[in-house]
């Protein structure tokens, strides 16, 4: 299951993550978010363990999608040691999410 992150705790758990984090800036009235929305929720229980899988509701967060200029959700962002190193805006099959996620282990 995924985590849900504000901007609270954003640094804590994503910057600071020990392992890859992917990062799903969402909100609740996008369609192509809640498409995506179970594919996330997939991938974070394939993945459990080996990367932290979070969801940022940008309608109530401002201050993270601000930092990683997010202009369009779904925007999905792969972190690896604190850094950003893949992105994807938009709904994209889960091939295109595994192969982020292959790439930052």
């Amino acid at each position: 299951m995924s985590t849900a992150v504000t901007d609270a705790d954003f640094e804590s758990v994503v910057i600071k993550s020990s392992i890859p984090v992917l990062v799903d800036f969402w909100a609740p009235w996008c369609g192509p978010c809640r498409g995506i929305g179970p594919i996330v929720e997939e991938l974070a229980a394939e993945y459990q363990g080996k990367v932290l899988v979070c969801k940022v509701n940008v309608d109530e967060c401002s201050k993270a999608p601000s930092q990683f200029g997010i202009r369009a959700i779904p925007t999905l962002i792969m972190f690896k040691d604190g850094e950003v190193v893949d992105q994807v805006t938009g709904a994209v099959a889960k091939s295109h999410l595994v192969g982020m996620i292959e790439k930052a282990l």
